[in-house]
């Protein structure tokens, strides 16, 4: 038997299994079975929280002037298929991880495929982390915008790739209909996520998001980079006038996340992680 948690971000739910010792091996076929909503756990996702390859040694843990990581997110999506970055699952990796070692730490760093990222553990209980700078010229989409079924889709990757566009009213969006044909467009080698973004005011914008591998989800946290880094970049001048360091509020049908930037140009993701349940599976 073994042990594993369930845990959200948002709404964003993950399955995480402690694989520090490296004896956990799952196929394809069996995360898909784990992620079920009717035959499995159901998730949108599984972790592996595992041993990174630049991990801390112990007698730097507690050092944040080292580059290397306390351990390494392993990240699948429902569909079984790898995952570069998922801000919302790697702040429920923190919580996992300091669950799991009973520790106290205050900032960590985690190793994800889209590099070693930043967690600050704040006072509320919420985890703010450092997301890196978006790009905005990448392999896995046309460095113009497009427009699919009358919305125009600036793209942006955040270690993984976005396509993000505004539109009148949040609600006469059929996301799982639309969604899926952007996701799969010959534009994108490799598949893309898709936001949907409703302005309501300069501070608060009400997203929907079909996810590359998932499906449609109740957040995103990598996909409320991309609307931030869309913002930020003044890439919609129609859309905002200006961006300060102070937070926007982006609402998602789970909960509501939080973007600001450091003085680096740097994207900061704030919100909560929470685990839900605890079982066993064969």
């Amino acid at each position: 038997m073994k042990k594993f948690y369930k845990y959200h971000g948002a709404g964003n739910d993950f399955i995480l299994i402690n694989n520090i010792d490296g004896k956990t091996v799952l196929s394809k076929e069996q995360i898909i079975s784990l992620c079920d909503r009717h035959k499995g756990i159901g998730a949108d996702g599984l972790i592996l929280l595992e041993s990174s390859v630049n991990m801390y040694s112990a007698t730097s843990i507690g050092s944040m002037d080292s580059p290397q990581a306390y351990c390494f997110m392993n990240y699948y999506n429902s569909d079984g298929t790898q995952a570069e970055m998922c801000g919302n699952g790697i702040r429920c990796t923190a919580k996992f991880f300091l669950d799991q070692t009973r520790s106290k730490l205050k900032e960590l760093l985690i190793d994800t495929r889209a590099g070693v990222k930043k967690i600050i553990c704040n006072t509320d209980e919420s985890f703010s982390v450092n997301m890196g700078t978006p790009v905005f010229s990448h392999k896995d989409f046309p460095n113009e915008p497009l427009i699919f079924e009358g919305i125009k889709f600036d793209f942006v990757s955040i270690g993984n790739p976005h396509a993000v566009g505004f539109v009148e009213n949040i609600f006469t969006v059929d996301v799982s209909r639309t969604g899926p044909r952007i996701e799969k467009d010959f534009h994108f080698p490799n598949k893309i996520n898709v936001e949907f973004v409703e302005k309501v005011s300069e501070t608060f914008f009400r997203v929907k998001v079909w996810e590359r591998g998932c499906g449609e989800t109740l957040a995103c946290g990598t996909g409320a980079c991309a609307v931030y880094a869309v913002l930020k970049n003044c890439v919609r001048q129609d859309l905002t006038q200006s961006l300060t360091q102070n937070e926007i509020t982006l609402e998602f049908p789970g909960d509501n996340l939080y973007l600001s930037e450091n003085k680096e140009g740097e994207i900061i993701l704030r919100g909560p992680a929470e685990c839900v349940f605890k079982g066993k599976m064969n």
